[in-house]
C-alpha cells in the first residue's frame, strides 16, 4: 500500500507545487529527493524558507546540507504545533482527497505516480487560485517575473 508522499515544497507567493517524491515509506531519501526536484526546477532566490514538521526526515544532516547549498532557511515547528507545516499538510490533505482516495484503489506505484503527475500539472497550470486573482499559479509566476523585468528595465 502507498503511504503519504513527502511534503511538497510550495512557494506561498503563487501556490505552485515545485517538487514531490513518492515511496511506500517516509524516509530521509524521499524528502531529499523532493527537495532536489524542487530546487532543480526553480532555482530559488535567497530568502526562501522551507517549512516542515519535526520529523527526523526533515532534520537529517543531508536534508539540512541541501537546504544550505541552495540558500534555503529551515523553519521547523515546535513540538506539538502545526504552524510551520500547515500549508504542506493542507496540500497533502487535498492531494489525498482528490487523487488517492477519489481515484483509487491503486494497482501499482506507477499508477499513483502518473495520476500524481496529472494532478500536479492541473494544480500548477489550470487551477484558478483566488488568492492570486483567479489565475493558475504558473501564470501568476510568469507575470510576476515579467513585471519584475519591466521594472528593472525602467530604472
Amino acid at each position: 500500500m502507498l503511504k503519504t508522499p513527502a511534503q511538497p515544497p510550495l512557494p506561498l507567493f503563487n501556490g505552485e507545487l515545485v517538487g514531490y517524491a513518492m515511496n511506500e515509506r517516509m524516509t530521509k531519501r524521499l524528502v531529499i529527493q523532493a527537495l532536489f526536484r524542487a530546487t532543480a526546477s526553480k532555482h530559488p532566490d535567497k530568502g526562501l524558507i522551507a517549512h516542515s514538521d519535526r520529523g527526523g526526515q526533515y532534520l537529517s544532516i543531508r536534508y539540512t546540507e541541501r537546504l544550505a547549498q541552495t540558500s534555503i532557511d529551515a523553519s521547523v515547528g515546535s513540538i506539538g504545533d502545526s504552524y510551520d507545516n500547515a500549508m504542506a499538510e493542507t496540500i497533502n490533505g487535498l492531494y489525498k482527497t482528490e487523487v488517492i482516495r477519489h481515484r483509487g484503489p491503486w494497482r501499482s506505484i506507477e499508477e499513483v505516480e502518473f495520476a500524481t503527475l496529472e494532478w500536479v500539472d492541473w494544480f500548477n497550470n489550470r487551477r484558478l487560485l483566488d488568492a492570486i486573482g483567479y489565475v493558475p499559479p504558473a501564470e501568476f509566476e510568469k507575470a510576476y517575473y515579467r513585471n519584475r523585468e519591466k521594472s528593472a528595465d525602467a530604472t
